[in-house]
């Protein structure tokens, strides 16, 4: 009964929601530096699975010394450029801490301007400096024909798997600012993508001492196949590709493939996720935790008895921020 009312206000909560596009399919080899080509599946998957294979290289990044503060907001360039001229400068919210530790927050899709603030402002009021990041296409990134964020995740599978690079890359940038401000430990705390971009992040930089991620799963196309929020992406999709072959294709984007390299780390992971999530699965959800426990990889975990969206509503929010708390609290 109760997973009953969970799940309907899942729906309800995504029904509210009725300006998202179903973009069209396309390859988007030009978004990943590929030319045009009479077989784009098989350069895209030759493309991913050299991405896989040299994940450090695919994500590895420059640092950059240009930076502008005006003391809440933070500007700096990407490192991955891409078509969009309004993407390519990265915003983030700052939240000023102790010099012990700061994080940086990467929220969901679709985040709001004002979105995962309470958090950072938490995190604040407990002497941990925030960081929140805009997301590509998000916020001031986002281009003007856009009325959502969908460019982060579309049909397009090149411009889906630049935009992940785009992030990881940027929260990379975004460690070194902090790091030069004077913090002498950075962390991570990532919701909905936002956690699949922070887990990415905290594979290829062991600079980032800590992590917490919020809605967990293992691969990104299982997420947008079988997930509600994503629902409208897969009509455009399954037009063109099926499931296995967008596995393969955005393999280098997924947690799962990377858990095995956090084998031996001593760095403290959270993991919340709802029972009844209907975006994130609980069977994918699952299946990221099997792999994890495989390779005996410590990590705190919780099920809260609610879902994607119902996550972010009174009394999850309050659950879960208590618990990020504690968590922060026990491992500072």
């Amino acid at each position: 009964m109760f997973r009953r009312f969970i799940e309907n206000r899942e729906r309800a909560h995504h029904a509210r929601d009725n300006n998202r596009r179903a973009l069209p399919f396309e390859w988007g080899l030009d978004h990943v530096g590929l030319p045009s080509s009479d077989h784009p599946k098989n350069s895209l998957l030759e493309y991913a699975n050299s991405a896989l294979e040299k994940s450090d290289s695919f994500y590895a990044y420059e640092r950059t010394a240009d930076y502008s503060f005006d003391g809440h907001v933070l500007k700096f360039p990407s490192y991955v450029q891409t078509p969009y001229e309004v993407n390519n400068t990265v915003y983030g919210r700052f939240f000023e801490g102790r010099k012990d530790l700061a994080l940086v927050v990467l929220p969901q899709w679709n985040c709001k301007w004002e979105g995962q603030v309470g958090l950072c402002r938490m995190l604040q009021q407990s002497g941990i400096g925030a960081l929140r990041l805009s997301m590509p296409y998000h916020h001031q990134r986002k281009p003007a024909e856009l009325e959502r964020s969908e460019y982060l995740v579309s049909a397009n599978v090149g411009r889906t798997l630049s935009a992940s690079r785009q992030a990881v890359t940027d929260a990379r940038r975004a460690a070194d600012w902090l790091l030069d401000r004077g913090y002498t430990k950075v962390g991570l705390i990532g919701t909905s993508i936002g956690s699949c971009i922070a887990f990415l992040t905290f594979v290829h930089d062991e600079r980032f001492s800590i992590g917490s991620f919020i809605h967990v799963s293992s691969y990104y196309a299982d997420v947008v196949w079988s997930g509600l929020s994503t629902s409208h992406v897969r009509k455009a999709l399954e037009t063109a590709v099926d499931l296995d072959a967008l596995r393969r294709l955005w393999e280098p984007i997924s947690p799962l493939p990377f858990i095995k390299r956090l084998e031996g780390t001593s760095r403290p992971m959270q993991m919340l996720s709802g029972r009844y999530d209907l975006t994130f699965p609980a069977e994918l959800t699952q299946a990221g935790y099997d792999e994890l426990d495989r390779h005996a990889i410590n990590v705190t975990k919780a099920w809260l008895p609610c879902g994607h969206y119902t996550m972010g509503k009174f009394p999850f929010q309050i659950i879960a921020g208590l618990k990020v708390r504690s968590f922060l609290r026990k491992h500072v």
